[in-house]
């Protein structure tokens, strides 16, 4: 009798293994190009997504520059949420009209920092991201997000679209505290040092700005409150934009931040699914200290 109940309770244990497994968001990382170093940055990105254990990550890794891309073709039908760590050359008209096709038809898209210097001359794509920066954007796609009275408003001033100033570390203030990938975060928290991204701007279309900082003179920045993690409304589908994760060759300082990852976490889950089933760890930075893990 004993034997039996544990067989019993020892299958009972493999079937849920294997409904938990079968139950992973499928999620697919883009690569191959980028003016930061992906071959380290990829594989931190899936880890940190598959140590959630909702996820499972696999990676799709475009042509290097000059080659033929008519053959990169990634099967994004497959995958509930895109992630993209590409800053490239152009993709064929066949994969981008593909991308276009998965995200408005309800598919999740992430896009983690240069992967919003991409693709200036791609519509849907600009539109896909919000706001964007380098690739000679410029007033012609879009106005800047800046903060006024207390919410960001289109700013249509002529400009360039992108810059940053030194590498530090700065404090994120949360703007949406209600929105499921920020709901339980502090206020405030210390980010680590990174590239803070300033005058991005885009079509700015069903844009939610989750959290910003302020690119202060002293670091050569723009003097505003920057937009630094966002969604956007694309079609039926949600978009998850990070413009954190800067990295100095294999030095990962900044997406070793327990802000960028948890972030990164919980936009990836609220991009397939909508909401967030993933609790603030114990680990989260305050407003006066970053926070690394290994």
């Amino acid at each position: 009798m004993i034997t039996f109940s544990l067989r019993s309770v020892l299958a009972a244990m493999l079937f849920l293994a294997g409904f938990i497994h079968a139950a992973s968001i499928p999620v697919l990382i883009v690569d191959g190009q980028n003016n930061h170093d992906w071959k380290s940055t990829t594989p931190h990105l899936q880890k940190v997504l598959e140590q959630t254990g909702l996820f499972k990550v696999e990676v799709a890794t475009s042509p290097a520059k000059g080659g033929d891309m008519s053959a990169f073709k990634p099967a994004f039908g497959r995958y509930r949420v895109i992630l993209s760590n590409y800053n490239g050359e152009p993709w064929s008209k066949e994969t981008r009209e593909a991308l276009v096709r998965f995200v408005r038809e309800g598919g999740g898209f992430v896009s983690v920092h240069a992967a919003n210097n991409a693709f200036p001359e791609w519509p849907e794509y600009n539109e896909m991201i919000g706001l964007g920066g380098w690739g000679d954007r410029n007033e012609k796609w879009g106005p800047y997000l800046r903060f006024r009275n207390g919410r960001f408003v289109p700013d249509p001033s002529p400009g360039r679209g992108g810059s940053h100033g030194s590498q530090h570390g700065f404090v994120l203030d949360t703007r949406d505290t209600e929105h499921p990938i920020m709901k339980g975060l502090p206020s405030r928290w210390m980010h680590a040092k990174d590239e803070l991204y300033d005058r991005l701007r885009g079509p700015a279309k069903h844009v939610t700005v989750l959290a910003s900082a302020l690119s202060t003179r002293e670091t050569n920045g723009s003097g505003e409150h920057e937009p630094l993690l966002m969604t956007i409304a694309f079609g039926a589908g949600r978009v998850f934009h990070t413009a954190l994760g800067h990295n100095n060759g294999s030095d990962l300082t900044s997406q070793r931040c327990v802000g960028f990852i948890v972030t990164l976490q919980r936009g990836v889950e609220w991009a397939a699914q909508g909401k967030v089933t993933q609790k603030v760890p114990p680990d989260f930075p305050s407003a006066e200290k970053a926070s690394l893990r290994e």
